[in-house]
């Protein structure tokens, strides 16, 4: 049964609004999932604040172009879910890598990641990246190494002056008791 076109123009705000807060979006191929896999999977993503909603192509096209965005056409035909991400990209991409190893029936098209198009292995590779907390620990600690390097050797530093300031006045000293 067709939709009215003000009910499309819903959808298409309801997409435009999707896109622009997410910080990435996954199409997929569902064809052959059943409902309850389907519901499985959504579950799964939603644990990774993402959103997992069956999309007609055409509408997709139209909300990529209100919110100018890019266009990715050639991952727009045949069925597509998309997946929008609204928190670290990283999470789903590994939830539907898994999914998509563990269902013949379930592939990734792509990814919108910011104003980039990505294929499936370039998902692929941000899947396998370790999590946003473990990327950001390397980084302070990457940080931390060469500040608390520099504290050492300032302190080295100032304990040798003390050293040298010590022993002036125990020579001080023995000089005042002769």
């Amino acid at each position: 049964m067709p939709i009215s076109r003000e009910k499309k123009e819903d959808v298409i705000a309801d997409l435009v609004e999707r896109f622009t807060r997410s910080q990435a979006a996954f199409l997929t191929d569902y064809r052959g999932l059943s409902a309850w896999e389907m519901t499985g999977l959504r579950n799964r993503l939603r644990e990774s604040s993402t959103a997992y909603q069956v999309v007609k192509n055409t509408l997709t096209k139209l909300a990529l172009a209100q919110a100018k965005l890019p266009v990715p056409v050639e991952l727009l035909s045949g069925p597509t879910a998309i997946g929008f991400c609204y928190k670290d990209p990283v999470a789903p991409a590994k939830v539907m890598m898994e999914y998509a190893r563990d269902n013949e029936s379930f592939s990734i098209k792509g990814a919108l990641i910011g104003l980039r198009v990505v294929g499936p292995e370039e998902v692929r590779a941000i899947a396998e990246l370790p999590p946003r907390e473990v990327l950001l620990g390397k980084v302070v600690g990457g940080l931390q190494a060469p500040i608390a390097g520099l504290v050492n050797v300032l302190g080295g530093t100032l304990r040798g002056l003390l050293y040298v300031l010590q022993a002036r006045l125990r020579e001080l000293q023995e000089e005042a008791k002769n």
